[in-house]
């Protein structure tokens, strides 16, 4: 089995913290220290979560609580964009692209944790 970075679910939820970061940098210097840290730091937490996951792998209980906290934090940086979008920080283009994301990873870590015997 390849390593965390190898997941398509760590792949496509390091792009959007990494496009997170990059829309995030445009908004307002008031919000740096709220919504624009709470967005990056839930969206980074999805790879966090997923890459500890993945070390516990052989224990299921452990893998799959973990991989609960990353489905938890994808769910949170969720409320984030909905709010960044209701804010006129983004677009509903943008607000579309990192929502359809957002839940794209949420489907990748709901298979891993009703499957959790396909990764070890």
């Amino acid at each position: 089995m390849p390593g965390y970075k190898e997941l398509i679910a760590y792949k496509k939820a390091f792009a959007l913290s990494m496009a997170i970061y990059e829309i995030s940098k445009n908004f307002p210097k008031e919000e740096k220290y709220s919504l624009t840290d709470q967005i990056r730091r839930s969206s980074r937490s999805v790879c966090a979560n997923l890459a500890e996951a993945y070390r516990r792998r052989k224990y299921p209980a452990h893998f799959i609580s973990k991989l609960s906290d990353s489905d938890s934090e994808n769910a949170e940086t969720g409320v984030w964009i909905e709010f960044s979008y209701s804010c006129n920080y983004i677009n509903e283009t943008d607000f579309k692209k990192l929502n359809d994301k957002m839940e794209e990873v949420g489907k990748l870590l709901g298979y891993m944790i009703n499957h959790p015997e396909k990764f070890n």
